[in-house]
């Protein structure tokens, strides 16, 4: 096979970071060639350098024979690239962001349609509406489709499916497969272990070095450790009949649309709490309700005892949140952020002083004290947030997909910080996109189309279903699903 990108010996480094040393590797024409690794392994960076958007300090790069540093123009307009964060202007409509991708690329849409034919059908009906309003799968689809528009040779996508349910995840990598047939190469970096052995060969990229590359099943073998770890342990036990969480045919309705449609659940004191469903089920609207944020339009819940209706702000006060997107503030230190979230929360400057160097030990990250937010790699970050909702001692923390794009091992030693909150007590709300997850929660429920389909123990759902693992419980469920986009 002849090799369509071709490195050798590169280097990067940002100050006293080395972020790549002495990466060489060669990509075969029509394959999927992908990268994982930890967070801050580079990859990132090395997509940069192959998509001509920086170059490195050292080495060479080719992309289908050219050079990326003297013919970065020509690259450009024979690769499709997909980054990490959606390329989509959030304000123009579906239809209105291809029509500029077309122009940017000098094509008009009926030359590539094609191509994206299969992708757009699915989109189609959204197609006046503004992409910031769309579901995550479908900005998936529309960003994919908006990296194709110029009929590329190779393309190139960084995480794709970060923050994206497991159906739209398989969704994707079937159109991929589709796309490798009409003889596209692809190159693809995942954080999800199923997707990278859907790849022809996978190169394991660890502290800026290659380790291995070979095909995902002997690079996933020789890894394990890294790339496979076992799930944590978990010997905690929610208490039988005290109720963190109480909820009775909870409603929310936009106009003639019904987001949640009379939801009704329990959440035990203690417990790991899973909230399941695919992007568009009504999850994020549901939690939103139960933080405070949201009044309902009918139904009743209490959170903590406080009512959702007529005590929001009690509930704001004795609850911790972490969104999926970090609520830590970027230019502020590790220990600014701390100090701004725990004066929110009412606690005096020696509790917080002393509790700060206690979390930060535990964390080790106690030379990272006045580093700022925005220099930490992605999963400590989200270690750092989850102690932040929890730095006040609450007695529920609601957690909207805290690990998203994290890579396993990180997720792991996450999870094991979710193990240590409930042995003290806390119930954890969670949300997720990661089955093997789902998997780690006292209790499950499943949301389809703004209804809770089932609710039980990883256990019982998987025999109920006669499902492996819960990835097959959710594909069973979610199918069902008719309705797309929030």
């Amino acid at each position: 096979m002849n090799p369509v990108i071709t490195a050798h010996s590169l280097r990067k480094e940002y100050g006293s970071l080395s972020a790549l040393q002495d990466v060489s590797f060669s990509i075969h024409e029509g394959e999927i060639f992908g990268i994982i690794g930890p967070d801050g392994a580079g990859k990132t960076s090395l997509f940069r350098m192959l998509t001509t958007l920086m170059l490195p300090d050292a080495g060479q790069v080719t992309v289908l024979g050219l050079d990326v540093k003297r013919d970065y123009r020509a690259i450009r307009s024979r690769i499709g690239y997909m980054p990490g964060r959606f390329s989509l202007y959030q304000d123009l409509t579906v239809e209105e962001n291809l029509h500029f991708y077309a122009t940017l690329f000098g094509v008009e849409m009926k030359e590539s349609y094609e191509l994206i034919r299969d992708i757009y059908v699915q989109i189609e009906p959204f197609r006046t509406r503004r992409a910031g309003k769309l579901s995550g799968g479908m900005k998936q689809k529309l960003a994919l489709c908006c990296a194709l528009i110029h009929k590329p040779e190779i393309l190139f996508l960084d995480e794709p499916t970060t923050g994206v349910d497991p159906v739209s995840r398989h969704e994707l990598w079937e159109m991929l497969g589709d796309l490798k047939r009409r003889g596209i190469t692809i190159v693809a970096s995942t954080a999800y272990m199923d997707e990278a052995r859907r790849c022809d060969r996978i190169a394991f990229l660890e502290s800026g070095k290659i380790r291995g590359i070979d095909t995902p099943d002997t690079i996933l073998r020789q890894y394990a450790d890294i790339l496979t770890p076992s799930g944590p342990t978990h010997s905690g036990a929610p208490k039988e009949d005290e109720y963190a969480i109480e909820v009775a045919e909870l409603t929310k309705t936009f106009g003639t649309f019904t987001a949640v449609d009379h939801i009704s659940f329990r959440v035990r004191k203690g417990e790991i709490f899973g909230f399941l469903g695919a992007n568009g089920a009504g999850k994020t609207t549901a939690m939103r309700m139960l933080t405070g944020l949201s009044i309902p339009t009918s139904g009743r819940a209490t959170v903590d005892g406080y009512d959702v209706y007529t005590h929001s702000e009690e509930i704001k006060r004795h609850i911790g949140y972490m969104s999926q997107k970090f609520s830590l503030y970027d230019d502020l230190t590790v220990a600014e952020n701390i100090r701004l979230f725990a004066g929110i929360y009412g606690m005096t400057h020696a509790d917080i002083a002393r509790h700060t160097d206690e979390v930060l030990r535990s964390l080790g990250f106690s030379d990272k004290k006045n580093a700022l937010v925005k220099s930490l790699p992605i999963g400590w970050k989200q270690k750092l947030a989850f102690s932040v909702s929890i730095f006040h001692n609450p007695a529920i923390v609601f957690l909207d997909e805290p690990t998203g794009g994290v890579d396993p091992a990180t997720r792991r030693q996450f999870w094991e910080l979710i193990y240590q909150a409930a042995a003290r007590g806390i119930t954890l709300f969670v949300t997720t996109h990661y089955m093997d997850e789902a998997e780690y929660c006292d209790r499950i429920s499943m949301m389809v189309d703004g209804k809770i389909r089932a609710i039980d123990t990883p256990a019982a759902l998987k025999q109920q279903y006669d499902a492996a693992d819960m990835d097959e419980v959710f594909r069973k469920l979610a199918r069902h699903a008719t309705r797309k986009s929030d």
